[in-house]
């Protein structure tokens, strides 16, 4: 199993159930490939993200510094 990971811009918020996704967190998202994690981020949050990459161009250790509320699995 691959995994997605979705940044948002200052005014991206969804709630998903009990959770709220904003510019604080990543999203994960589990998928088949990185091709499907694109699909679902298109199919659960719209157009309405900043970017999403693919688990091998995401380099969470020097990045998590920009998301103090850390990951966030969507599905």
């Amino acid at each position: 199993m691959a995994k997605t990971f979705v940044t948002f811009g200052q005014d991206h918020v969804h709630q998903i159930e009990d959770k709220i996704i904003d510019k604080d967190c990543v999203a994960v998202i589990n998928c088949d490939s990185a091709e499907h994690g694109r699909q679902l981020a298109f199919e659960i949050f719209g157009k309405r993200f900043c970017f999403e990459y693919p688990e091998k161009y995401f380099n969470g250790k020097e990045q998590m510094k920009y998301f103090h509320r850390g990951f966030i699995n969507v599905n």
